[in-house]
């Protein structure tokens, strides 16, 4: 069964206990041992619904629905996206892609950059380049026709690319949940 999404209905005159961050930042609330067991419970099962989560943490289902809510309204809790193999769908290449960048024209080139499919992610940052891209393809040659499909974005001044060889630690966020309960 599917996680159930929090509720989005409140009733009129109702002010959530954290409200959302500030335009262009994040909350810094800490999380209590609570929330980190919630979230640790759906990292290992995503799949979960509130009535199971209750159950297994000991809590009632209004307090993890509640938990819920409040963990999305501080973005902490962005969603519930399975978990894909990229490589099983056919994209067995990764690459890092570190680009240059034509002045005040970060928002164009973004733009750009996301219209291309094979494009994962983008990172604005500091140091060399002005965006680190996350991209994958089905081949070297694949690779070739989306790195020149980036070139192809306006803004683009430069980029270099590295093949990722394998991912000896992948994407986790296990390891910060653990130290919040010691």
């Amino acid at each position: 069964m599917a996680a159930i999404p929090p509720s989005q209905g409140h009733s009129p005159g109702f002010t959530p206990a954290h409200p959302p961050a500030p335009e262009g930042g994040q909350r810094t609330d800490p999380l209590d041992e609570l929330d980190a067991r919630l979230l640790l419970l759906l990292t290992d099962e995503p799949r979960l619904g509130v009535l199971e989560c209750s159950r297994r943490l000991g809590v009632a289902r209004g307090t993890v629905q509640a938990r819920l809510d409040k963990l999305v309204a501080r973005g902490v809790l962005g969603g519930f996206p399975p978990a894909l193999d990229l490589a099983a769908m056919g994209y067995g290449l990764t690459a890092f892609a570190v680009l240059e960048i034509a002045q005040g024209r970060r928002a164009e080139v973004i733009d750009g950059l996301a219209a291309i499919a094979e494009v994962c992610e983008v990172h604005a940052t500091t140091g060399q380049g002005d965006l680190f891209v996350r991209l994958v393809a089905r081949s070297n040659a694949d690779l070739q026709r989306v790195i020149d499909e980036m070139v192809g974005v306006t803004g683009v001044q430069r980029l270099a690319t590295s093949i990722a060889l394998s991912t000896p630690v992948p994407p986790r966020v296990r390891p910060l949940l653990d130290r919040l309960l010691g």
